[in-house]
């Protein structure tokens, strides 16, 4: 009768504290995961024939500014083929976490430098037709974290 008695006392006591140690992780993990390092792809397709323009603004201004707001510059490459080796820049940048990714950008965007930098490189037309992004989570076996 008594082992009856412990295992009724038992059982449910560590169901509670399981579900009590799933809801905080739960509720951690978004913590957690937002100072998680992420990574932003970004793929950028340029008006016809602009994609010269485009690379010399990000030689000269882009990305010392995306340093300047906490956004660390890993890598930037053009397509090795045609046809998209004529009008696109694929670049990846690396952030603290998500939100800094979007303190970063609003800081970014609203730069009086980036704004004249933009405006200046566009004096003859529009650059850039479309941008893609995508962010990335490392995995746990990747080399860069």
């Amino acid at each position: 009768m008594r082992s009856r008695r412990v295992q009724s006392f038992v059982f449910p006591t560590a169901v509670a504290f399981g579900l009590f140690a799933m809801m905080e992780t739960a509720r951690t993990a978004p913590a957690e995961s937002a100072k998680q390092r992420v990574f932003e792809m970004r793929t950028y397709t340029t008006e016809e024939g602009k994609l010269p323009d485009l690379l010399k603004r990000f030689r000269e201004h882009t990305t010392k500014l995306f340093e300047k707001h906490g956004m660390t510059n890993i890598g930037y490459w053009v397509p090795a083929d045609e046809p998209r080796s004529k009008d696109t820049l694929i670049y990846l940048l690396a952030h603290d976490s998500r939100e800094a990714a979007k303190r970063s950008w609003d800081g970014f965007r609203t730069d009086p430098e980036w704004t004249q930098a933009r405006d200046a490189s566009e004096a003859s037309g529009k650059i850039v037709k479309k941008v893609e992004s995508v962010f990335m989570a490392p995995t746990d076996f990747s080399a860069m974290k």
